[in-house]
């Protein structure tokens, strides 16, 4: 079983977000019995609520229901719980590395690695912005999710 956590700050748009994209993608996918997914912020300022209502209004459109998911901050158990812990910008993963433990299981990694194409490498916090925000978002995680698949899915040596 592989584990992996995505990560952002307040755990309220990106990193649900991207749960419930990759949530959906492995659904359809042959690795669907073999993964296992959460999220979290590095911030436990909105701990125990709902994602942002722009957040699930725009991933409700594409298909992704994330209404029932609640915000939690990341704990120190999480760098041994999960295999991969994905952070969707540079900030997020600097936290992430600083609070590691020497000895941590987790592979820690930008969430934009997976995606190909010309994407950048970091995915923007849209809260403080418009709805088109939470669309570029959807747009980057679905890039992302598809490669994170796919090197999921490659036979290990």
């Amino acid at each position: 079983m592989t584990r992996i956590l995505f990560v952002c700050l307040g755990n309220i748009c990106r990193s649900p977000t991207a749960e419930g994209v990759f949530a959906s993608q492995l659904q359809r996918s042959t690795l669907m019995h073999d993964v296992c997914i959460d999220s979290a912020g590095t911030g436990g300022f909105h701990t125990g609520e709902a994602p942002d209502r722009r957040a699930s209004a725009a991933a409700l459109q594409r298909g992704y229901d994330i209404r029932a998911l609640r915000a939690r901050a990341v704990v120190d158990e999480d760098f041994e719980r999960f295999d991969l812990i994905l952070a969707m910008d540079q900030s997020n993963l600097n936290n992430l590395r600083a609070r590691a433990p020497a000895q941590a299981r987790a592979q820690l990694h930008l969430m934009m690695d997976f995606a190909s194409g010309d994407w950048p490498c970091e995915v923007p916090d849209p809260y403080f912005g418009g709805d088109d925000g939470f669309e570029r978002v959807l747009d980057m995680l679905e890039a992302a999710s598809c490669g994170l698949l796919e090197q999921l899915a490659k036979p290990s040596c």
